[in-house]
């Protein structure tokens, strides 16, 4: 059994001329489907994120602002991330042009790049065919649907942990340290995506390495010191950089108490996130289970907040499968060679998923549901690997038996997912679990060896596995989205409150603001209400206070010298910021103490400029 699953396929690195004709065209159309399923109807979602958005803006007007990740093109504050998701999109938006097509654009591109290099991934140590599945699986979850036509930098980060699970199983492959050290490299990068929530992968891919890897003990620890040097560099060159950059000369840190990209990553971004405070007001608290809580914040901690409300229809279709999957391909390669590269690429998949899982499932601090989109990759090519393996075996009882059950778990908690929205779609909750239920107890018992009976039930297991995510992804895709907490499905549960979209307010002062000459055309509370204002009008606008208006950028001094200087030509009144206030109690006092006020759209404006 265990040769079995352990069987490898063609070497993947053979050239094109041995490989079965049906492979390069069903890449290719993998990919095109992959690309018109994340590029169709873009631009219904408007500028998506506003504050990031607002953020590429400004790097198209300030290479000062582009390099830190600025909200502004005059540099008071940057956002709360690092830039490397904003340098590729700022660059994106240099070459064609600012627009909300420019804007969404990068991150569809980064989906189809995910989904191809999952395929040579999976490919590479399975097979064409569970590669082929593995890209299908991922480009049709619903939260990678979602995240794949937005702006926020959960793209950018799955690309670069996808291509960190291909080099390190590239390294696995002959005890490659070069292959090692690009992994730790895209891990890097990745902290400058999204800081530490990109080293959740570093256990498995370490582990993977070092139970798998053809070498010497020695040898495999020693090149895994190559990789954390490889990690520390990438990542810690930018984090230098804007630690020795003048503080006067750059823009504060936004979300850190101390203008530090570090304090940031180790406390708001970092530790903060995990166990709540440092900013981090809003997670789900404890009490587990299937929901509870605030669902646009993740709901109730426990075990169960990956099925929950909030995650739940995002990624776990295939969960279930998943972690069946791994518990039986683990067992079944238990007495294979330590190089077994099968049970390797289980490792590397399997913990990935269940550390990431793990830490989403009980973080104490803000987590959203769109966070599911980190597992995704896992989730796919865990069901991928498993399932073909176990469909490969299935003249054996136990891997039959066990595949019958994925497809019948899988039916069933489709069937639940879908009963969360009974007035979508009602009758397919019903076609999948009548379907999976009898697939399942077809292969449970076995068929003919008959090919076309055996190709019919091979479609009708990969249809039942597939139907319920596909058309939540599908229903994702025809539904725009906006804010900064975007759910998948057939609704959209955009929360523009937190970092919407343009109103009319914003348009009416926008216009206004258009026909400034100064550094800034504005000030307001909050990065939110500042990014609005600047993709209504062009121009450069001070979120006073950052994100939640508590960041303590640009102080009241600070703010009557660009006064007194004429560099700021108005402050609008109003402005959304969640938090104590910073110093933007202070300014508007000042503001509202010192200059006349009128009215615009029905917002209340200052005049700072004679």
């Amino acid at each position: 059994m265990s040769a079995v699953l352990s069987a490898r396929p063609a070497a993947p690195d053979a050239p094109d001329r041995a490989k079965p004709r049906w492979i390069r065209p069903s890449v290719s159309g993998l990919l095109a489907f992959t690309a018109v399923l994340y590029f169709w109807d873009l631009t219904a979602s408007g500028f998506g994120n506003s504050f990031y958005a607002a953020a590429v803006q400004s790097g198209t007007q300030s290479l000062k602002a582009w390099l830190f990740g600025s909200l502004d093109a005059g540099n008071v504050i940057t956002v709360d991330k690092p830039p490397a998701a904003l340098w590729a999109g700022t660059a994106f938006a240099r070459v064609f042009g600012f627009s909300s097509f420019t804007v969404l654009a990068p991150q569809a591109l980064m989906g189809v790049g995910s989904v191809g290099l999952l395929y040579l991934t999976v490919r590479r140590v399975s097979g064409p065919l569970p590669g082929l599945l593995a890209g299908a699986m991922l480009a049709l979850t619903p939260v990678a649907a979602l995240m794949f036509r937005f702006n926020n930098p959960d793209a950018l980060l799955t690309l670069l942990l996808i291509a960190g699970a291909y080099c390190t199983v590239r390294a696995v492959e002959k005890a490659s340290p070069r292959w090692l050290v690009f992994a730790g490299v895209a891990i890097g990068f990745g902290f400058l995506t999204k800081m530490m929530q990109a080293f959740l992968v570093l256990p498995a891919f370490a582990l993977a390495y070092l139970i798998a890897a053809p070498a010497g003990l020695g040898k495999r620890l020693l090149h895994l010191v190559y990789a954390g040097v490889a990690v520390i560099v990438s990542a810690g060159w930018f984090v230098a950089l804007v630690e020795i950059w003048p503080s006067a000369s750059r823009p504060y840190i936004g979300g850190s108490t101390g203008n530090s990209l570090l304090e940031l990553a180790l406390g708001y971004n970092g530790l903060g996130r995990i166990f709540g405070g440092q900013g981090n007001g809003f997670g789900g608290g404890a009490g587990g289970g299937m929901g509870g809580g605030n669902t646009a914040f993740g709901g109730s901690s426990g075990l169960g907040r990956m099925f929950g409300a909030s995650f739940g229809t995002e990624v776990s279709w295939l969960l279930p499968a998943a972690l069946t999957g791994l518990a039986a391909g683990l067992w079944f390669t238990r007495r294979a060679a330590r190089t077994d590269r099968t049970r390797a690429s289980l490792l590397v998949w399997g913990g990935w998923l269940l550390v990431t899982g793990l830490v989403f499932s009980f973080m104490g601090g803000t987590v959203h549901p769109y966070y599911a989109v980190q597992l995704a990759p896992a989730i796919a090519a865990l069901v991928a690997i498993s399932g073909h393996a176990l469909w490969r075996g299935r003249a054996h009882t136990a891997p039959r038996t066990v595949l019958g059950g994925m497809i019948a778990a899988t039916a069933v908690w489709d069937f639940i997912l879908l009963d969360r929205t009974p007035d979508w779609f009602p009758a397919l909750r019903w076609v999948i679990v009548v379907l999976g239920l009898l697939v399942s107890t077809l292969v449970a018992v076995g068929v003919p060896r008959v090919r076309t009976v055996v190709i019919g039930l091979a479609a009708a297991v990969v249809l039942t596995l597939g139907i319920g995510t596909a058309g939540y992804a599908v229903e994702t895709v025809s539904v725009p989205h906006s804010g900064s907490i975007p759910t998948s499905g057939p609704r959209s549960n955009g929360m523009g409150g937190f970092g919407g979209g343009m109103d009319e307010t914003s348009g009416s002062v926008g216009q206004l603001l258009g026909g400034t000459t100064t550094k800034w055309a504005a000030a307001t509370t909050g990065s939110q209400s500042a990014a609005s204002l600047e993709l209504a009008s062009g121009k450069p606008v001070i979120g006073i206070g950052g994100w939640d208006g508590s960041d303590p950028a640009p102080t009241l001094e600070q703010f009557q010298q660009y006064v007194a200087a004429g560099e700021v030509a108005y402050y609008v009144d109003g402005g959304r910021g969640g938090g104590p206030g910073g110093g933007s109690n202070d300014i508007s006092e000042w503001v509202a103490a010192n200059f006349t006020a009128t009215t615009v759209g029905g917002e209340t404006v200052y005049q700072l400029t004679r």
